[in-house]
């Protein structure tokens, strides 16, 4: 099983980003995929969370209206938009791939870096000027 992140990259302040998390060995149909990021010197923050449940969608609030997750089952990939990023959006970013209780979820314990038996190996995002 093998999670793949891409996409990261250095854009600018209110420049637009897409990771991907491309599955293999599993189909992410079935699991819970979180976005996970961690800057030097802070702790992991779960960033948003789509659901293998029923497929709702949750934000960390300060990235809430900015950033947008989506699934593409055909591709077996999940994808994290990111819109007009700030300084504070820089990061390594990591999906993370598990199947958890959906009350788990609607309870905002979708941050739970524990509940997360797949993970992705990071993708670098700068945002700099």
């Amino acid at each position: 099983v093998q999670l793949q992140a891409s996409g990261g990259g250095l854009v600018e302040p209110g420049g637009s980003l897409r990771l991907s998390c491309k599955a293999s060995g599993i189909s992410l149909h079935n699991y819970t995929v979180v976005w996970f990021r961690q800057a030097p010197g802070k702790e992991l923050e779960g960033v948003s969370c789509h659901s293998g449940i029923d497929g709702s969608t949750y934000y960390l609030l300060k990235v809430k209206g900015r950033f947008t997750t989506t699934r593409d089952g055909a591709e077996n990939t999940v994808y994290l938009q990111m819109n007009n990023l700030k300084p504070e959006d820089a990061a390594t970013y990591y999906c993370a791939a598990g199947s958890i209780p959906d009350f788990f979820v609607v309870a905002g314990l979708w941050t739970r870096r524990n509940e997360y038996k797949y993970w992705g190996q990071g993708t670098q995002v700068t945002v700099s000027s």
